[in-house]
């Protein structure tokens, strides 16, 4: 019997209009009421010579962050994944014909 390793989740969640697509250990519901515990981020290791300006954009503004507190209307989708694959941030865009839950958007 093989000893199974921790798994890794790609959380997907809504920010300020963007998609935030992120790699985290640990992920359960919290103690306040209608938000999601995401802890221990994991960031692709610094081993190529191409970098990419949105993961380390992410990897910026999550330093120093032990845990974040996502309400449960953000999420779009929760995975166990095998491989971690690429942190990112995207524009957020409306296709198709179904209607998301309303969410209020702060003026820019």
């Amino acid at each position: 019997m093989t000893k199974r390793e921790a798994p890794i989740y790609k959380v997907i969640f809504l920010n300020q209009g963007q998609v935030y697509e992120m790699y985290a250990k640990q992920i359960y519901q919290s103690d306040l009421w209608g938000f999601l515990e995401v802890e221990e981020f994991v960031f692709g290791e610094r081993t190529t010579v191409v970098v990419d300006p949105s993961e380390e954009k992410l990897k910026a503004q999550f330093d120093g962050v032990v845990r974040s507190f996502v309400p449960m209307h953000s999420i779009v989708r929760i995975d166990e994944v095998e491989r971690m694959g690429t942190a990112k941030i995207s524009e957020a865009r409306q296709t198709g014909n179904v209607m998301p839950f309303p969410m209020p958007m702060p003026d820019k």
